[in-house]
């Protein structure tokens, strides 16, 4: 279901131009393992034919997985930068055929969730509601894909995928929201201007933390390239990280997704469950109320007050009244994901809070890992390393870095200097300088890493003029982080991406 965002109050992809050759070996020369000496890396493509039926219409597509060189100026440091891209064959006019950018975030993580999860023509095979098989994994085609309506360009960040920095030494120069932010902006400026699409309608997707990275990528690109897009689609994004955790707002954030998870388990008083969306209006009214003043109030609270609020933070969340007041209001997530199935012997998954799994420490207060990854985690390493091999034949000896540990520590310090992480200055020069600039926000219920009502209030907090609310909407799935591994939540996504796709590409 869609809303448009002023009626709420409330963890890539194309294709170089390349000979067509039949012998496999020489269309993907195999270079060594690791080029650590700073010279500039040889780019590599692989490029084959495929087809495929999408929204009942069979098409046929090639798909290139290569590199690309990637350096702001001749002075700094390159990359080579893995993409996967699916482009419609036979377009006589690309300028009729909308294109979009896609990423996934971490920051760390590469784009093989939105690649082989969401958007792409091949989709990791889980049960109907989104868990884990039994190895062997497998692959399918992705009948939903957003194929049949735009091309498709899938962006591993510099050290995740099969993306490099070729001086190991100046990696770091990437690792951080400038370095990231102009490096991806540099890939899509040249994967535009080789494959002649600065005419296409134009598209940026990014999920998590690629959230945040579109929202500054629109503004980077827009300012330093004239790079104009059509459409923004924040997946599971955050915009400002106070809303998300440390502050007395993180906790206002987190409320109403706790007690969406509540009332997915079962858990709150049946008065509660029995209508879910007089229960979410009741919440959020109640977060944005008297839950926020109270918390602003601080020890000025009285006692009266402080169990009128704590009565309701049980009610809600259906963590006990003696805890919530033990915790001054204000319950962690961790420790929520560890209480609220105790008594069952299970913890909550953080991506995906209807995922449970066994902790081997049920006296913490908080979980030891996150069993909705350890879901996903198998499965699409396994069939990415096969499917970029096999079907695609990119031969590379390189670790596939599906979420890597390299890039950190993150450096935000040379742009948030002694100021709150957020991107909305960004998000709202974007949209005033291009009033045509749409936003599209995809959020799951259940998801307790980057929550609804975060992003949401980071939208309604944006330094533009009101009216420009209107060119942003919301749309709400069951699952978590990653809603796209539920069958029909990936079926609704995706047809609402086409949708907003086909609305905003002005042709």
């Amino acid at each position: 279901m869609k809303f448009p965002a002023f009626f709420l109050v409330t963890l890539s992809f194309f294709v170089l131009p390349v000979q067509a050759i039949d012998d496999k070996e020489a269309k993907n020369e195999k270079k060594p393992a690791e080029e650590e000496k700073g010279k500039q890396s040889e780019e590599e493509t692989s490029e084959t034919k495929h087809t495929g039926t999408f929204g009942g219409e069979e098409l046929s597509y090639t798909v290139t997985a290569g590199t690309m060189s990637v350096s702001k100026r001749e002075k700094d440091p390159s990359a080579s930068m893995f993409y996967v891209a699916y482009v419609k064959d036979g377009v006589k006019n690309p300028a009729k055929r909308p294109i979009v950018y896609c990423f996934n975030g971490g920051p760390g993580s590469s784009a093989v969730w939105l690649h082989l999860g969401g958007f792409g023509p091949k989709r990791v095979q889980m049960t109907e509601d989104g868990m884990m098989p039994k190895p062997p994994f497998r692959i399918s085609d992705n009948p939903d894909s957003i194929l049949r309506v735009a091309d498709l360009v899938f962006i591993d960040p510099v050290s995740t995928g099969f993306s490099r920095a070729d001086d190991k030494e100046k990696a770091n120069e990437f690792h951080g929201f400038r370095g990231d932010l102009d490096s991806m902006a540099e890939f899509i400026r040249l994967y535009t201007t080789r494959h002649e699409r600065w005419l296409s309608p134009k598209f940026l997707a990014g999920e998590s933390y690629g959230a945040f990275r579109a929202a500054g990528l629109a503004h980077t690109l827009h300012k330093d390239f004239g790079f104009y897009l059509n459409g923004v689609i924040l997946v599971s994004g955050v915009l400002s990280f106070d809303t998300l955790w440390g502050t007395d707002l993180s906790q206002v954030t987190f409320l109403e997704a706790m007690s969406e998870v509540a009332a997915y388990h079962n858990k709150l008083d049946e008065d509660l469950l029995k209508n879910q969306e007089a229960r979410r209006k009741e919440v959020e009214a109640f977060a944005m109320g008297d839950y926020a003043s109270a918390l602003l109030q601080g020890k000025r609270l009285s006692d009266v007050d402080r169990e009128a609020i704590a009565t309701q933070v049980s009610r809600f969340i259906g963590i006990d009244v003696e805890t919530v007041k033990r915790f001054d209001l204000k319950v962690p997530a961790s420790f929520f994901r560890e209480e609220l199935l105790k008594e069952n012997g299970v913890m909550l998954g953080r991506f995906d809070a209807r995922v449970t799994g066994k902790d081997g420490n049920l006296a913490g207060s908080s979980p030891d890992f996150d069993p909705s990854y350890s879901v996903v985690y198998g499965p699409y390493s396994a069939t990415l390393n096969d499917y970029i091999r096999r079907e695609l034949e990119f031969e590379s000896d390189l670790i596939y870095e599906i979420l890597s540990r390299r890039v950190h520590p993150w450096n935000y310090k040379d742009d948030f200097v002694g100021e709150a992480i957020t991107v909305t200055p960004k998000l709202a020069a974007a949209m005033s300088e291009n009033p045509a600039l749409k936003v599209m926000i995809n959020v799951g219920y259940q998801d307790l890493a980057t929550p609804y009502s975060a992003i949401r209030h980071s939208i309604d907090h944006l330094d533009m003029d009101p009216s420009f609310l209107e060119n942003i909407e919301y749309t709400f799935y069951e699952g978590g982080h990653m809603m796209y591994t539920i069958e029909k939540s990936n079926q609704e996504w995706n047809r609402d991406v086409a949708d907003f796709i086909e609305r905003n590409s002005g042709n």
